[in-house]
């Protein structure tokens, strides 16, 4: 069982990593065709399209993947707890 809560945790972990790739990617205003940029949109763009639905950018800040990477942690807490709760 601590193997399986381990990766469950390293694998958000690893996702709230790739938002905030995604963020400091957009500072710098990448080619998107660039292999990796290209990796993290993919991999980011449905999770963050959720919020965006719901928070439109205010100016030219997008409030999105910081409302996401809560979001994300909450849900981690949420089933990392349930992993916890599971008997061995």
């Amino acid at each position: 069982m601590g193997l399986l809560y381990k990766t469950v945790d390293v694998a958000f972990d690893v996702y709230a990593l790739l938002i905030f790739a995604r963020v400091l990617l957009s500072w710098f205003r990448p080619n998107p065709y660039q292999p990796v940029v290209r990796f993290i949109y993919e991999l980011t763009d449905p999770y963050l399209r959720i919020f965006r639905r719901f928070i439109p950018p205010v100016g030219a800040v997008d409030f999105s993947p910081l409302v996401g990477l809560l979001v994300l942690q909450v849900i981690k807490v949420i089933v990392l707890r349930l992993f916890a709760a599971l008997p061995v």
